[in-house]
């Protein structure tokens, strides 16, 4: 079983120019943004440093290269994720809602589409290119996106309507989103292309009544409110989009009655990214937390690195940082190895990683005590970022642990398959709780 960890002289190079990037270009213009109190203004402030990592094909390197991407496997992705999230994982998360949209259209888009669109996507000269994974909605009663799947019909789960009027070759939208990445463009009149999971059936249940539909910048009929402010992540543009009465065109709608097998897909695909994101987040914390305390004498005679205490507590936070690298890259790989297929073990990456890794940086500033509270120390914003991940990238907990327990329920699934890479297959008898899948027939094979 040969296993390697050295990277190959492409993986170097690739991690070399998204060092230099993230710190000679992202870097100097993250202090400011992240402190802007207008999250639009504090979107628009790293443009810039975008339009530059578009250049150097950060953007759309994951879509293949016959479309004009860079065609890199998943594992490349981790080395590029780690730098520039161990800088600012809100800058990140702009450049990687990219293949959350677009993936989907290498997947299940016709091919005049991906001709049309992913072209579109790698071929901007001004390196200003923006793709919305337009797929969350505001809580509700009934509503939560989280439960994209459940078996009851509309509103429940997704409540964006697409009703097709197949006199005029159109689909009519009309609902709401809330907080997709990256909706809105730089100047909040939408990005070039929103990818956004509607409701074409309304009376079927999430497993049969979703689809995808491209909806460009320009068409009538979509308003894009003022960006939620948060916490973290502040530097990447969440939206609030209203849909009323807007009209595209039916050759924009790919996946018809399978939105709920894009969204499952594209988590799957972000989820070892956001796994990777949160260890470069406290690997930053972890760095800057044990150089202080490698000069830091809380006023003795000594730095506190030569107490024990603070000697172990930082040694933890190490191990956990390497075993969920090693983590986020056996999730990775195993994308590679299986078509992009891996929803339980992707899942579990994004699960453990994100949470131990929320710990790991709380824990980190404990060892600077009162003085990691202080702002000028940039550790009160790395736990911020890392709140965040649990919450938010790459599906909230509920829905990455919902596939998880879909796989292992299956009567087909094999425990040893992480180990072993073989295939785990997810398709609609697969998935959702229990409830979701009665009465449909589960094959044993």
């Amino acid at each position: 079983m040969p296993i390697d960890f050295t990277p190959t002289a492409y993986q170097r190079r690739l991690q070399r120019i998204a060092r230099e990037f993230a710190n000679e270009s992202l870097a100097p213009r993250v202090p400011a943004a992240d402190e802007h109190a207008d999250p639009q203004q504090a979107f628009q402030s790293v443009k810039g440093a975008y339009a530059e990592a578009y250049k150097l094909g950060f953007a759309t390197g994951f879509i293949p290269k016959r479309y004009g991407g860079g065609g890199i496997t998943n594992l490349d992705l981790q080395i590029v994720a780690e730098e520039i999230a161990a800088v600012d994982p809100g800058f990140a998360t702009i450049l990687l809602v990219n293949g959350l949209a677009l993936m989907p259209l290498v997947w299940f888009g016709t091919e005049r589409q991906k001709q049309k669109w992913l072209n579109m996507a790698t071929s901007d000269p001004r390196g200003e290119f923006l793709a919305g994974w337009t797929v969350s909605e505001a809580a509700g009663a009934p509503g939560g996106t989280a439960n994209y799947d459940h078996p009851a019909p509309w509103p429940v789960g997704i409540a964006l309507t697409a009703a097709h009027d197949p006199k005029n070759g159109e689909y009519v939208l009309n609902g709401r989103k809330f907080w997709p990445c990256n909706a809105g463009g730089w100047d909040l009149q939408g990005a070039p292309v929103n990818v956004c999971i509607v409701r074409t059936a309304p009376e079927k249940g999430g497993v049969d009544g979703l689809s995808a539909i491209i909806v460009p910048r320009g068409t009538p009929g979509v308003r894009y409110e003022a960006p939620i402010s948060k916490i973290g992540h502040r530097i990447c543009q969440n939206n609030d989009i209203v849909f009323k009465n807007c009209r595209v065109p039916e050759e924009n709608a790919f996946a018809i009655g399978y939105g709920d097998l894009v969204i499952a897909r594209a988590f799957t695909w972000s989820a070892p990214v956001a796994a990777i994101a949160a260890v470069g987040v406290a690997r930053s914390a972890y760095e800057y937390v044990l150089q202080w305390a490698k000069t830091y004498t809380a006023g003795g005679e000594t730095p506190i690195m030569a107490h024990q205490a603070v000697g172990y507590g930082l040694a933890d936070v190490a191990m956990k940082i390497e075993a969920c690298r090693a983590f986020s890259w056996k999730a990775a790989h195993y994308l590679d190895c299986n078509e992009s297929q891996g929803h339980a073990i992707c899942a579990m990456s994004k699960v453990f990683c994100t949470e131990t890794l929320f710990g790991a940086v709380f824990e980190a500033m404990k060892v600077m005590g009162v003085n990691a509270l202080d702002r000028r120390h940039p550790v009160e914003r790395y736990l911020r970022e890392a709140a965040v991940f649990p919450l938010y990238d790459a599906g909230n907990k509920g829905m990455q642990m919902r596939k998880i327990w879909a796989v292992m329920q299956h009567p087909a699934f094999d425990p040893r398959a992480f180990a072993a890479l073989s295939p785990t297959p997810f398709d609609k008898s697969w998935e959702g709780p229990p409830e979701a899948v009665a009465g449909r027939v589960i094959p044993a094979e």
